[in-house]
């Protein structure tokens, strides 16, 4: 989970670099006013989430097999107790 979520900041501040070289000389045309950085930021953003998608979908898959897993032995362990208290009672 840390390693998906660090790779999906790194494919960010490259996205969010490139977008804010393409500002900064005139490619991309520069925010209204003083809203340059928020544009850069959006750009950032637009341009990760497609890139991440189709990079990470290993990394994004094995992540969600763990979750499943540990929500798995979560319910498991659940149901132990409380057929256990039941027996008790």
């Amino acid at each position: 989970m840390i390693r998906y979520t660090a790779l999906r900041l790194l494919i960010f501040v490259g996205c969010f670099l490139v977008a804010g070289v393409a500002v900064h000389y005139g490619v991309i045309p520069a925010g209204l006013g003083g809203s340059n950085m928020v544009w850069v930021i959006l750009l950032g953003l637009v341009l990760s989430a497609p890139l991440s998608y189709v990079l990470l979908r290993k990394q994004r898959d094995e992540m969600s097999e763990q979750i499943a897993s540990t929500v798995d032995r979560t319910k498991a362990r659940l149901d132990a107790n409380r057929t256990r208290e039941d027996a008790v009672q």
